[in-house]
């Protein structure tokens, strides 16, 4: 699909003024987390009570399981489809550990590379043992290309193993008003964890506000220097940067088990969006997503934009 063309009846109306693309598989001090009290969940990507698992039936169709669109303003639900469904959400969730990175550290800390951080597969950046990066460098490679090795590393470098990286994600999380996500690793490889649409657009929408995040996440190429003189020009997974006009990230996922999953920020005109879909079996998850946007920044504040 040709997503310029998509595109120009919307750019027209609202005046907008790894390591494949896919990949392949894919605050409590650390160690001391205990059990947060139970609180009520964020305002944030919420519908009225008689909304249905899929609402409103006029949007258009998506092939993901489970979706949400919600306004990146106010968080406001444009959009959802089985949105409160658990399922995984494959490297998605590594928006969750960038924003533990930015928020634990400087980004011009050095981190060095072991041998376990460069042995986790399947979508590495070829980073080795003893090499040391900024944790900048590593974090870029992991928006951009999604490598797991450099998710790794900045996973053990914040919080001293993986364990205590999981722990840090879930209880951040829990703050965010991410209550029904449990996560076990940095970078989304196959175990025992999940999340929702909703759960993830809530989490999406406090990284949506980290410049250091998103500068990265709108990347469509990045050169990565290696310490030996070698580089390696990163291509992102997001085939929507550069093509569609007012997208402008997030990350894209993909495992066996989690399907094709994708979160897609975007601004027209005056007006920012976020979608999250997850469990898409199609590779028209892009076309998908453009799609929806359009629809979005076409409604201009109608009936569809119900108060809350």
């Amino acid at each position: 699909m040709n997503f310029r063309l998509l595109f120009s009846a919307l750019v027209l109306a609202v005046g907008a003024g790894g390591c494949s693309v896919i990949e392949t598989e894919q605050r409590p001090a650390a160690g001391t987390a205990t059990a947060p009290a139970p609180r009520p969940a964020a305002a944030v990507a919420t519908v009225p009570v008689s909304a249905g698992p899929v609402w409103p039936l006029e949007a258009p169709s998506i092939y993901a399981q489970s979706a949400i669109l919600i306004d990146a303003q106010s968080g406001q639900t444009l959009f959802q489809k089985n949105a409160d469904v658990s399922r995984p959400v494959a490297s998605t969730q590594k928006i969750l550990t960038a924003l533990l990175v930015v928020e634990h550290g400087s980004l011009a800390d050095p981190v060095q590379i072991t041998a376990a951080d460069a042995g986790v597969e399947p979508t590495k950046l070829g980073v080795r043992p003893g090499q040391v990066y900024p944790r900048g460098e590593l974090l870029t490679a992991m928006l951009v290309k999604s490598c797991n090795d450099a998710a790794a590393a900045l996973a053990r470098d914040v919080a001293g193993s993986p364990d205590a990286f999981a722990g840090m994600m879930n209880a951040r999380a829990y703050e965010l008003g991410a209550t029904s996500t449990h996560f076990l690793n940095p970078h989304g490889l196959p175990a025992p964890q999940y999340s929702t649409a909703r759960d993830m657009a809530r989490i999406a929408m406090r990284v949506y506000r980290v410049p250091e995040i998103r500068e990265r996440t709108r990347l469509p190429y990045y050169r990565f220097a290696f310490t030996d003189g070698r580089t390696r020009l990163l291509e992102s997974t997001d085939k929507l940067l550069g093509r569609v006009p007012g997208v402008d990230g997030m990350k894209t996922g993909y495992t066996n088990a989690a399907g094709r999953c994708l979160i897609t920020s975007a601004t027209f005109g005056n007006r920012s969006f976020i979608l999250v879909q997850l469990g898409s079996k199609s590779s028209y998850i892009f076309d998908d997503a453009a799609r929806m946007m359009q629809w979005a920044a076409l409604q201009r504040g109608g009936s569809l934009f119900a108060s809350q």
